[in-house]
């Protein structure tokens, strides 16, 4: 007869030994990485290759990246051409999961480059359109219930959860830019991150750089924005990102309206930022833009 410690035992040693570790999910950045955990739970362990503050536009794998892109269940893209480097990961290590990409079956807008001109290609920025989040959510949850069909009703149930508090987002950033005289609905950033922003919340969006934040902008388009700036008198000017910010402080000096801030474009915060997820990001933003909008 076994001792009675032991048999005391025998039912924690027998769920240590079924216990399974948590699938892997992964997301090509951020702020796809918290839509990604607010509908999957503590049920994958949820991790971003381009982690918070991390610049989107320069990002290259490590070795680290394959590996971990090896074991996963489940990847997360946005898609637009954000990410060309995943493609050829994807390639690389013969990944086999479920790949979610994100804006599968969105209109995407027309970026511009740094000349001003129409032809960059897809703006993959669609996340700054909340109505376009929902949409990214309802994708995140049928790939989670397609990598891990047991719990799929636990992930419609979150994301059900979660659209309902994007709804309620949606309606406050509409509240708060009816608040600003449409003359003055005009903003300034460092590059064509915010089309979808502009085009869903009725805001002009002028940005020196292209939608890829890489292109250099022509003497003439800086020009330009300069002279907007001052003839409608533009007091929403922000930076936003983590490369040069030359362009935007010419901007400031030759315009003479200092930035009003910094706004989250492409990345969240560090968790004790401003903007350690998405709907924090999207308050921090639109409460910055407004303010700024409104200033004499």
């Amino acid at each position: 007869m076994l001792p009675r410690r032991t048999l005391l035992a025998l039912p924690f040693l027998a769920r240590a030994a079924t216990a399974q570790p948590r699938p892997l999910a992964l997301a090509s950045f951020s702020i796809l990485g918290d839509l990604l955990s607010q509908v999957a739970g503590d049920a994958m362990d949820i991790r971003a290759l381009i982690r918070p503050e991390m610049d989107a536009h320069h990002f290259q794998p490590r070795p680290s990246d394959a590996e971990a892109l090896r074991g996963a269940a489940l990847v997360l893209r946005n898609g637009l051409g954000f990410e060309p480097w995943l493609d050829r990961l994807l390639r690389s290590t013969f990944y086999r999961g479920v790949v979610v990409t994100a804006t599968e079956g969105l209109t995407p807008l027309q970026g511009v480059d740094g000349h001003g001109h129409g032809h960059a290609g897809p703006d993959p920025h669609a996340w700054q359109d909340v109505r376009n989040a929902l949409r990214y959510v309802a994708s995140i949850r049928a790939g989670l219930a397609a990598a891990d069909p047991p719990r799929a009703a636990d992930y419609a149930a979150r994301a059900t959860a979660y659209a309902a508090r994007l709804e309620a987002l949606d309606a406050w950033v509409r509240q708060r830019i009816a608040a600003v005289p449409e003359a003055r609905r005009v903003m300034v950033t460092t590059h064509e991150a915010f089309g979808y922003f502009a085009a869903a919340y009725g805001v002009r969006v002028l940005a020196p750089e292209g939608v890829g934040g890489a292109s250099q902008p022509s003497a003439a388009r800086i020009a330009a924005v300069i002279r907007q700036i001052r003839e409608q008198g533009i007091t929403a000017i922000f930076l936003e990102g983590r490369g040069s910010q030359a362009v935007m402080q010419q901007l400031a000096r030759e315009s003479g309206r200092a930035a009003a801030g910094r706004l989250y474009a492409d990345t969240l915060s560090l968790p004790d930022g401003p903007a350690p997820d998405y709907e924090a990001m999207i308050r921090h933003n639109v409460t910055t833009i407004t303010t700024a909008m409104l200033l004499a």
